[in-house]
């Protein structure tokens, strides 16, 4: 029954969110829109998650009738400081999401209410912990964009059409809801706009199954962990896993990443308030984790889940730094420049911690390509770094068909070997793309927690092995495939075909006889 609750309420928030994307996508490009609708999904969420936390607190103290968008916003700011301090930002009453829509309609001036609102968000965190996880967080919201219209009027007949479809989104109170309302809006927002996006959204969006794989990998036999890292983060969406499939509180420290791109740096930190990741349990930097990372007086972390762009250009030898730094340093030549793959390999390797686990989706390139990338895998297989690789099924990626692979890092194995495992057929085909189902991903963590041979599946093969293929990685060099061809049993054949001749003798001498018959008719 709840499960079936949970689907009515998911699909009933799915079309809203549609009928939005669809009323609102004419004079904006979608992936673009996208910032829209997920900034004022944004504003709506902090508003009901202040008011519904400052209701909470005067109620429990006996305070009944207590409704915080009620109160004037001289007596709420009293209690600006504490809640800064506790939530990490302040709205005034007249400016929570519910109250401006009351008024929206009739404010011939919406998009300057709008913009003054989201700079006193931002400014109310100045000067406090929470001033790095606000700022700039309403930056792609431009509500004076000629994308939403050329005049005033109609950039505001936009907004206020964005409000009430935002106010119309049937979210519930986010607390008493069977599904995670706000983060599943999200998601959907993303994956909508990502598959119609093609590679200019799907490069920063890892679909849900593979996400869950990744994690369920990197978490597996942990019941919780110091902390979740993503040196190429994205909107997040990975450092969330881990936080549906632990349990956040189980995430002791909390969720770190970093991202190269403004607007997803700001689309990641939306996500995190969105999923009720309080400001001080999530730290995501902003820049080139390459060459500018940041974290680097962290403790080392016990889950790495990353989905690094494929194949980029980076410095590489050409910033003589780089070649010293104590993250490359030790495998004594740097990824190519015109492929960054084993550079965020690498990266993952010094961040992670002794008992942690690196899982990591790899362009199938690098596990074969000579030069440096199979310097690094030498590197990486005699010092035992590499615990398994898995072949997954193409197609599964928005904006690339290509089969990638999920990279196993560990440095403290119990064996000195590799598990190689072909899940390439491990998926369903929907439309024009493949799918993992809950039981492909199951299959492929069943498989990966046995590291046994299975026949056309698995392989354990020893590191000294890998060395004599001279540090091939690719699972096809391990796991055979099976020959689906139909099998021709010779013997069967040949006594099939004698069978056939013998026939054939009969017929003949039938057909002989007959025509002998026929002549010899004739000829009397």
């Amino acid at each position: 029954m709840a499960d079936n609750k949970k689907e009515q309420e998911r699909a009933e928030l799915h079309r809203t969110i549609w009928n939005i994307a669809n009323d609102l996508r004419g004079s904006v490009d979608g992936w673009d829109f996208k910032q829209y609708v997920l900034g004022m999904l944004f504003y709506r969420y902090i508003s009901e998650n202040l008011n519904a936390y400052v209701n909470k607190w005067e109620h429990e103290a006996g305070n009944s009738d207590f409704n915080y968008a009620d109160l004037s916003d001289e007596e709420a700011q009293t209690a600006k400081e504490g809640l800064v301090e506790e939530k990490g930002f302040f709205i005034l009453p007249s400016e929570l999401f519910q109250n401006v829509c009351k008024r929206a309609k009739n404010d011939k001036n919406l998009n300057e209410t709008l913009e003054n609102i989201f700079k006193h968000i931002e400014s109310s965190a100045m000067g406090t912990g929470s001033e790095k996880d606000l700022a700039g967080l309403f930056a792609d919201i431009d509500v004076n964009s000629n994308k939403l219209g050329a005049t005033v009027n109609q950039r505001n007949e936009k907004l206020l059409k964005l409000l009430n479809g935002v106010a119309d989104m049937k979210l519930g109170d986010y607390q008493d809801n069977t599904i995670d309302a706000f983060g599943d809006a999200y998601e959907f927002l993303m994956g909508m706009y990502a598959s119609s996006a093609g590679k200019s959204g799907g490069e920063y969006y890892t679909p849900q199954e593979v996400s869950e794989l990744l994690t369920r990998i990197a978490t597996l036999g942990k019941t919780e962990v110091n902390k979740v890292y993503d040196p190429a983060c994205g909107s997040g969406s990975l450092l969330l896993k881990a936080a549906k499939i632990l349990g956040k509180d189980n995430v002791r420290q909390g969720f770190f990443g970093q991202e190269i791109n403004i607007t997803t740096y700001n689309l990641c930190r939306i996500n995190m308030f969105l999923h009720d990741i309080v400001y001080d349990k999530f730290d995501i930097a902003h820049g080139d984790t390459l060459i500018n990372p940041k974290h680097w007086d962290d403790e080392p972390f016990e889950v790495i889940v990353s989905n690094p762009p494929y194949s980029i250009k980076w410095e590489g030898k050409d910033n003589t730094l780089l070649i010293n730094d104590p993250r490359f340093a030790p495998a004594g030549v740097l990824a190519p420049k015109s492929k960054a793959d084993l550079a965020f390999i690498m990266h993952s390797l010094a961040w992670l911690a002794t008992d942690g686990v690196a899982a990591i989706v790899c362009f199938p390139g690098v596990m074969y390509r000579g030069g440096a990338e199979q310097k690094i895998r030498k590197y990486l297989i005699d010092n035992n770094y590499i615990d398994t690789i898995i072949q997954l099924p193409d197609n599964l990626f928005y904006g690339t068909s290509i089969a990638t692979c999920i990279m196993v890092l560990k440095k403290s194995k119990t064996d000195n070997a590799t598990l190689f495992i072909d899940a390439a057929k491990e998926f369903i085909k929907v439309t024009n793309s493949n799918k993992l189902t809950q039981e492909n991903i199951n299959h492929i963590v069943e498989i990966y927690a046995d590291r046994k041979d299975k026949e056309y599946i698995s392989k354990l093969v020893t590191n000294s092995d890998i060395a004599k293929e001279d540090y091939n990685l690719s699972v096809s060099t391990y796991v055979e495939k099976e020959d689906t061809r139909e099998k021709i049993d010779i013997k069967a054949l040949n006594a099939e075909l004698k069978k056939i001749v013998a026939r054939e003798q009969i017929l003949r001498a039938e057909i002989d006889k007959i025509i002998a018959e026929i002549e010899g008719d004739d000829n009397e």
